[in-house]
């Protein structure tokens, strides 16, 4: 430390405790996993290096808090606001179907659940941290300025008062209240796609047959039983690719053509965003086996599939999810570790 002062020898481990609260509430400020965890990082270090000057006016907790607030409105200064396919672009008609992709950092990317909710033993609280990492969630927080953000988070998600975020802020407890009934507003003026997806914690008997069923008309192909399963309105997303498809027939259609190569595919669940999820891995022709295709993220309401987001670069998500970049062919199942 600069002026010589020792940090206590448990200070490693006291800032370890706060790792994944802090890591979902810079991956709700910033919606990039990977931005998240260098942001928490950081905090980390910046703790750590400046632990001598710490008061403990505060908790440990405000105060790393605090400096995670900063390290993502630094982060955020560029203006660069993460988004989903739906947000960019119109509906594409299958027949005009292109896949274009756009750079990594135009998108809202997926997380673990396990890496962004503490685990907590009241269903409530649990419920609303999952609440508030779903992916439509997650894009309306990207309309907000970065300010109104933080405010937004820390009091709706986080259950802060008004005096403890002003005071994280350097602000009045007037201008917190002001910015969030501005955010408020901003979120109540916007009608997002996927925002009523409605999925219990755990999963109810009959959310869990859907899933079930929803796994067999997949790894066999079976758009009849697909189409079953999805709203007539249901959406498909593919990030990197701008392309985005709305009902059943230009959702099975694409199946059938451009993503007719994932034909015999097997499904391993994950849990991502709050919601049930599967990685995706397709038959790898050259060495057999399967190979990672996708992380797929399902939005369900009234016993339908609504939402069905498959996020396409295996090679940075499978390692977040702690997935095998291989499956043998005769392993359909595999332990998911994330």
């Amino acid at each position: 430390m600069a002026n010589g002062t020792a940090a206590p020898t448990d200070l490693d481990s006291r800032l370890e405790a706060h790792r994944t609260e802090l890591t979902g509430y810079c991956y709700r400020m910033l919606g990039s996993s990977f931005e998240a965890e260098d942001a928490v990082q950081d905090t980390m270090v910046r703790a750590w290096r400046s632990y001598d000057k710490f008061e403990g006016r505060s908790s440990l907790r405000s105060w790393l808090y605090r400096i995670a607030t900063n390290v993502c409105l630094d982060m955020l200064t560029a203006g660069n606001k993460r988004a989903r396919p739906m947000d960019l672009t119109e509906s594409t008609p299958l027949a005009q179907a292109a896949l274009s992709p756009r750079p990594d950092n135009t998108w809202l990317e997926p997380m673990p659940d396990a890496r962004v909710l503490p685990t907590t033993g009241d269903p409530a609280e649990a419920a609303i941290a999952k609440e508030s990492v779903r992916l439509a969630f997650m894009a309306a927080l990207q309309q907000l300025p970065a300010k109104q953000r933080a405010v937004l988070i820390l009091r709706e998600v986080l259950a802060w008062k008004a005096s403890e975020v002003a005071e994280l802020l350097d602000t009045s407890v007037a201008s917190v209240n002001s910015a969030l009934q501005r955010a408020r507003a901003t979120l109540a003026a916007r009608q997002e796609p996927g925002a009523e997806a409605a999925v219990s914690d755990p999963l109810d008997e009959d959310q869990q047959k859907l899933l079930d069923r929803y796994v067999a008309a997949f790894e066999g192909y079976d758009m009849t039983a697909l189409t079953a399963l999805l709203h007539e309105d249901a959406v498909m997303t593919m990030p990197p690719f701008d392309l985005w498809l709305t009902g059943t027939r230009d959702i099975t259609g694409f199946m059938t053509t451009l993503g007719a190569p994932c034909a015999g595919s097997r499904l391993v669940p994950v849990q991502v965003n709050g919601l049930p999820g599967f990685a995706q891995y397709k038959p790898d022709l050259e060495k057999g086996g399967f190979t990672p295709w996708a992380v797929q993220v399902l939005e369900i309401s009234d016993g339908r599939i609504t939402g069905f987001h498959c996020f396409l670069d295996t090679q940075r998500w499978f390692p977040l999810f702690d997935l095998p970049l291989h499956l043998e062919a005769e392993t359909d199942q595999v332990e998911q570790g994330a």
